[in-house]
């Protein structure tokens, strides 16, 4: 099964017009004819089954003929983490944390950083790809960048934990995060998070994690979170 994109859908959509773009990989590229079946989803939980009625290659029109609601996790899981130096990591990282199954990410600028500028609109095409090719029907909310200082002076919901290199007494991340529970996971830059943004996040209720014995760089340590996560929400 291919899947297809169109947040306009809801429940009392009827028939629609695919973008040119989809319509030309449809038509083009797909070779689909009039008559064939598709697949859409509106990235909040609906999957809906349509019928192609005009094969156009410019402005490919379907009919709805099913419509279905796929449930919401039991918890959510919001990623917070430092952009890497190097884009396509970043973008890698925001590829695999979909498809595994994070529900939030919020790229933070910290003390450390390198990289403080990220192109929103190029990562939630990643994001959507990544969505779309593991056929899921929740499209993940990326936040805007945002400073650490600011992000850590919100009031955070569930579990909260933080994963830095220091060397001090932590939990493994599986023995600290519970089913079913909203959680909130901090990774730092490539140079760790500062001793003060440290500080600052056990004010803030956040708990030190280790995800392991090996240093982790900030891509490979996001995507342990994340299968770790989902692994324990799976079990």
């Amino acid at each position: 099964m291919q899947l297809f994109y169109n947040d306009q859908l809801d429940q009392s959509t009827t028939q629609f017009t695919f973008s040119e773009e989809e319509s030309k990989h449809l038509i083009k590229v797909l070779r689909k004819k009039e008559g064939e079946l598709v697949h859409i989803t509106n990235g909040r939980g609906y999957l809906f089954e349509a019928k192609i009625i005009n094969a156009d290659a410019k402005k490919c029109k379907a009919e709805i003929i099913d419509t279905d609601k796929k449930h919401q996790k039991m918890f959510w899981f919001h990623l917070v983490v430092a952009p890497t130096k190097m884009n396509d990591r970043f973008e890698w990282l925001l590829e695999k944390a979909t498809e595994i199954g994070v529900n939030e990410i919020t790229p933070i600028i910290c003390d450390n950083s390198e990289r403080k500028i990220i192109k929103i609109k190029r990562m939630q095409k990643v994001i959507l790809a990544a969505m779309k090719q593991s056929l899921q029907t929740y499209l993940p909310l990326l936040n805007d960048p945002i400073s650490y200082k600011e992000f850590i002076a919100k009031n955070q919901k569930g579990l909260l934990f933080i994963a830095h290199c220091e060397d001090e007494e932590k939990l493994d991340l599986k023995r600290r995060v519970a089913p079913d529970k909203d959680v909130t996971v901090l990774i730092g830059p490539e140079g760790d998070f500062s001793k003060n943004e440290i500080k600052q996040a056990y004010e803030a209720g956040f708990l030190p994690v280790s995800l392991g014995e090996n240093r982790l760089r900030t891509e490979t340590a996001a995507i342990v979170t994340c299968a770790t996560i989902t692994m324990i929400n799976n079990g």
